[in-house]
């Protein structure tokens, strides 16, 4: 060390080893820091490109069955009259509070954004009461067709999504006990058909026949809504399980519990509702009573309205939302419906996952809810239907694939062709003659395109029809249509071409 200290040489050597040390630090660290700012490989290698959990894509082909679902719907709920509205995808926190029982937990729940406090909507019921409580609407038959979020876990074989369609209709007033609410039962028994997804069955119940059950079995009052949402459970679990966790969970007496078994293994119809209130318990509770009554009026209505065939009166429904006040009801695909809609032989998941749909629309009389939002409280009586759309979408999704029907993911009437060379002015002619006309066509993107090619790509994408052109049909003031099942081909003239294809596609 004296020597180093006693050479000048030697000094400035080491200084600049040390500077040169200094400096490559310094460069290493500006490296890791641009990597870190362009993601390096490790960033890459984690990313998955995928749609979030519980949500999915929809080709073409999957977009035209949802139309064709949805147009159905939609054209039963405006035979019976409805109107629709829209409301915002997130609602204040607070309005979707306190709504949904234990399944509050599922609500989705945005950051703050500056002072307010928001949650995706979990359905569209809720929004409706807000949306009647805050324009002071006492009544209003709609439908309302929009997603909603849940923070559920995703089955998404059964139709089970976090973010997920619902169709809607509600009648909302002061009316006569149960005509509205038959008519509710009457559109999804329409739909249902219409749609011919299987052999199904609608379950009706009312909530005031369940408290009055649950009274008279001796559950105490603060526990109907609890037990009522495991009682909810029974399309889902055996009744040991259900059984099991009214006990040990929820802290029920086993006697009382045995006693729910008892009354909630009963099915009918008017009659059940008949037998029900000379029982000698549960005649006993009024609310039990008023209960047993409306339904027996719902059943004189539906059979007028000829659907009692596939209605049947089932104590174990309970529907766990907080908010229905008198009738519900739930619509399930039997098990052998299920499995001849879907294929369950072709579709290769197997019979577990065909038969295991679950409900596939559901809803009930929630009087209630409106006056929860009106300041003087006013109440404006409600009922509705939701049907389950995702879980029918997979359903006929499974259908189309086991079947070998073709399905048109356009609606082109016709394909506007040329058969030489240096004809794509008089095709943009044409088809723009055609687009004004109100006619659904098509022209392939290419100066030049062989013939051979657009009569393909009409047979790929289902075109009925061909409007070709060639010299010698411009000369003739006539173009050649052809039919592209049978390849018949006829020369029509270019003043009766519009009404031709009109006439011809009407037909297919």
């Amino acid at each position: 060390l004296s020597v180093i200290l006693k050479d000048p040489a030697l000094i400035r050597n080491q200084q600049s080893q040390l500077c040169a040390l200094l400096q490559i630090d310094e460069e290493v660290a500006k490296l890791l820091q641009l990597k870190a700012q362009l993601g390096g490989d490790e960033g890459k290698h984690q990313f998955v490109l995928k749609t979030a959990k519980g949500t999915r894509d929809y080709n073409p082909k999957q977009m035209a069955i949802r139309e064709k679902v949805f147009s159905t719907i939609v054209s039963c709920f405006k035979r019976h009259g409805a109107e629709t509205i829209d409301t915002p995808v997130f609602e204040l926190k607070e309005t979707l509070t306190g709504k949904y029982g234990e399944d509050s937990k599922l609500i989705y729940d945005l950051k703050d954004q500056g002072g307010e406090l928001l949650s995706l909507r979990y359905d569209l019921t809720v929004p409706f009461a807000r949306y009647l409580a805050m324009n002071k609407i006492t009544n209003i038959k709609r439908y309302h067709i929009a997603k909603v979020y849940r923070r559920d876990n995703p089955a998404m074989t059964r139709g089970r999504y976090r973010e997920f369609y619902q169709c809607d209709f509600d009648i909302a007033g002061q009316y006569d006990a149960m005509i509205p609410d038959a008519e509710c039962l009457k559109i999804v028994y329409e739909i249902l058909s219409e749609l011919d997804l299987g052999d199904f069955r609608i379950k009706v119940n009312d909530r005031r026949i369940l408290d009055g059950m649950f009274a008279v079995c001796g559950v105490p009052d603060e526990k109907f809504r609890t037990i009522c949402s495991t009682v909810d459970k029974l399309d889902k679990m055996p009744w040991e399980e259900v059984r099991r966790e009214m006990v040990e969970e929820k802290g029920l007496s086993e006697q009382a519990a045995d006693q729910i078994g008892e009354y909630v293994s009963m099915q009918g119809g008017m009659d059940l509702a008949e037998r029900l209130l000379q029982d000698q318990k549960l005649s006993q509770s009024k609310l039990a009573c008023a209960g047993l009554a409306d339904i027996k009026q719902l059943f004189s209505y539906l059979q007028l309205f000829q659907v009692t065939d596939k209605v049947v009166f089932d104590l174990s429904l309970a529907r766990g939302l907080d908010y229905y006040t008198g009738i519900i009801y739930e619509a399930v695909l039997t098990q052998a419906g299920v499995a001849a809609a879907c294929g369950e032989a072709q579709n290769g998941a197997g019979g577990e996952e065909s038969v295991s749909v679950g409900s596939v629309a559901g809803g009930g009389r929630y009087d209630g809810l409106v006056g929860m939002f009106d300041p003087k409280g006013r109440k404006v009586p409600c009922v509705g239907v939701s049907i389950g759309i995702e879980r029918i979408f997979s359903i006929m999704e499974q259908k189309a694939e086991a079947s070998a029907e073709k399905i048109r993911t356009t609606q082109v009437q016709v394909m506007v062709a040329s058969a030489q060379k240096n004809l794509l002015e008089e095709r943009l002619k044409l088809i723009t003659e055609l687009w004004s006309a109100g006619i659904k066509a098509e022209v392939m993107y290419k100066k030049n395109p062989k013939l051979l090619s657009q009569l393909q790509h009409c047979e790929e994408a289902g075109i009925p029809l061909v409007a070709i052109l060639g010299e010698q049909e411009l000369k003739d003031g006539v173009v050649k249509l052809r039919v592209v099942a049978s390849r018949e081909e006829v020369d029509v003239s270019r003043a009766e071409l519009i009404s031709e294809i009109k006439r011809r596609t009407a037909e297919v």
